[in-house]
């Protein structure tokens, strides 16, 4: 009861608070601020005066209200938002503005309306663990993806069309809905918006932050892949084509061509060739019981950066992880792109439910094809430390590194440690 209570009321306190910063103005809302404190003051009327300040406050609020709510203005808008943006950068792009009145406008400022940040009930109860106004506030600033400014509008000629370039900054990845956008301009006191919202709505995507990585030598070589490209990223007994060839003794007679055979008089074949190249994995350790995910962030914007950085134009990265099931994205040579490997990151969550066993069982599955492997773990542990060793004993070659803001006693010296806050750092020594 108490924690429904909570959310009720926190709910609507941060409701109320939305609203009144951007109805009012900011000397309207010093006047607010005057209206509350004189509210306060001026109980008893007969010890002080201070109820005359609240009725000047209370009045010219009043006026402001009645004369934002006539101004009733018209306009269209129109966003022209990228696709993508990437953690720790700013991003620009532009709002078209179009006065649909035949007198000129001018003090209009654009903002962006973004979904609603305020988590529901279950949300609310399990990242918790005492209902604090605090926490709530905390909670909400990390469900934020995006933060976009407010921006002023030039004057606005009579059916005149202008465009506005907003300014936003990329916090955290993930994928950001954009609902509207509000077109305010002030009443003549300057305390209250006239507010105009367009239902316009977009999604903006998040990528991971990436690190500049040294030059390094990826783990492994080149290994037998049966059946060529087409074999490594699919199921089947499909084959690099190489040409035509006559018929030996032995051949499948599905591997026949009949136009052909049929325009020559004589068996001829589709020859095929089997080929050697590198295959990495990229595997993301996403297996956390902290609610503290600062380490798993920045394991991730690490796998990031591995994924951004190896040329995939001469072998296959396969990106692995757990979340609800076990999952595998290969990129390069005709699959997937280098972007489309972020593209995946940016919506990776971690995984509080599965054994790390999960994950190993998955490399195993996939160990004959692979040259090496890119190893990024959460901390270090025995669990941990055994899934490494079993790697190791099926001869995988290893580049193992390890996010963890706790010091990790006795590592192995072929493991790279990485503090969060140091990343960067830590990477140089690769």
């Amino acid at each position: 009861m108490m924690w429904r209570f909570s959310h009720l009321v926190f709910r609507t306190v941060a409701g109320i608070g939305y609203w009144l910063t951007r109805r009012l103005t900011r000397a309207g809302m010093l006047v607010a601020g005057v209206l509350v404190a004189s509210a306060a003051l001026g109980i008893d009327t007969t010890q002080t005066v201070a109820y005359r300040i609240f009725a000047l406050a209370a009045g010219l609020l009043a006026v402001a209200g009645l004369s934002a709510w006539l101004l009733r203005e018209r306009f269209t808008v129109e966003r022209f938002l990228p696709r993508l943006a990437t953690v720790g950068e700013s991003f620009t792009y532009r709002v078209a503005v179009t006065n649909r009145a035949d007198t000129p406008r001018d003090g209009v400022t654009v903002r962006e309306v973004l979904a609603d940040p305020r988590p529901d009930y279950f949300t609310f109860r399990a990242q918790l663990k005492f209902p604090t106004y605090r926490a709530w506030k905390r909670l909400i600033a990390a469900r934020a993806v995006v933060e976009v400014g407010e921006q002023p509008v030039p004057t606005l000629a009579p059916r005149g069309t202008v465009e506005v370039v907003m300014r936003g900054e990329a916090l955290r990845r993930g994928s950001q809905n954009f609902t509207g956008l509000t077109l305010a301009r002030a009443d003549p006191l300057a305390l209250c918006n006239s507010l105009l919202t367009v239902r316009s709505g977009a999604n903006l995507l998040v990528l991971p932050r990436r690190y500049a990585l040294p030059q390094f030598a990826l783990p492994g070589s080149r290994k037998y892949q049966p059946g060529g490209v087409a074999l490594a990223a699919s199921v089947g007994e499909s084959e690099e084509f190489m040409g035509l060839r006559e018929y030996r003794p032995g051949d499948p007679l599905q591997r026949i061509h009949w136009r052909s055979f049929a325009r020559v008089g004589a068996p001829i074949v589709k020859e095929y060739q089997d080929e050697f190249f590198e295959r990495h994995a990229l595997v993301l350790d996403s297996f956390t019981a902290s609610d503290d995910t600062s380490a798993f962030e920045e394991a991730v914007s690490v796998a990031a950066s591995f994924a951004y950085t190896v040329n995939t134009r001469e072998c296959l990265l396969d990106l692995m992880f757990v979340g609800a099931q076990s999952y595998c994205y290969t990129a390069g040579r005709g699959q997937l792109s280098t972007g489309g490997l972020l593209e995946v990151l940016a919506g990776v969550q971690p995984c509080r439910d599965k054994p790390i066993r999960v994950l190993q069982d998955a490399i195993l599955a996939r160990r004959a094809a692979l040259s090496g492997c890119i190893l990024i773990l959460l901390g270090w542990d025995e669990a941990r430390a055994e899934f490494t060793r079993r790697l190791q004993a099926l001869g995988l070659p290893l580049l193992a590194l390890s996010v963890s803001a706790q010091a990790v006693p006795a590592a192995p010296a072929w493991l790279h440690v990485l503090t969060p806050g140091r990343i960067q750092e830590g990477l140089a020594r690769l």
